[in-house]
């Protein structure tokens, strides 16, 4: 009787440090973003949305526009029509007031801001409360927002309050 040779191809090892690879390849993917990505973001290329805490148009957002040279930002204007919604994070951040005049009410006190001004969420153990309310015809503030550091200072993001237009169309 012939003997039957069997012959098994060995499959090919996973190479050493494959994760390391992962992350070596994922630096080169950020890098190469830093240099070719999208340098410009066009107003006309970002839409505005009514969401719970109010009316935005999101420039900058990691995970939905992954093309830009900077990374880890939420950059984002908020028209205040009449008043936000009331929400709690930590502060660190960032508003600049890019139009009309409004107050935001930071943890019980009131604070009145026009065009040109800087608004800065104070960083607090318990998080920072706050409402934007409108006091003219309009009321747009630009907000920064690094995410790494959002991250870092462990901050929630709670809606104690929500948009009244929004409740009306979405329900709570």
């Amino acid at each position: 009787m012939a003997e039957i040779e069997k012959t098994r191809t060995r499959e090919r090892e996973s190479v050493p440090g494959s994760r390391y690879e992962a992350i070596y390849s994922e630096r080169a993917e950020f890098v190469a973003r830093g240099k070719n990505g999208t340098v410009v973001v066009k107003d006309s290329d970002r839409d505005w949305e009514i969401a719970r805490q109010g009316h935005l148009k999101f420039y900058l957002l990691p995970w939905t526009y992954p093309d830009t040279v900077l990374h880890n930002w939420f950059v984002f204007v908020h028209d205040v029509k009449k008043q936000s919604g009331k929400h709690r994070h930590q502060g660190g951040l960032v508003l600049y007031v890019i139009e009309g005049e409004g107050a935001t009410e930071v943890n019980g006190e009131m604070v009145e801001w026009e065009e040109g001004d800087l608004i800065l969420l104070p960083l607090d153990p318990n998080g920072v409360e706050h409402v934007h309310f409108n006091r003219g015809k309009t009321a747009k503030w630009l907000a920064f927002i690094y995410e790494p550091v959002f991250h870092h200072v462990s901050s929630e993001l709670t809606q104690t309050e929500v948009m009244s237009e929004f409740q009306q169309r979405f329900g709570g």
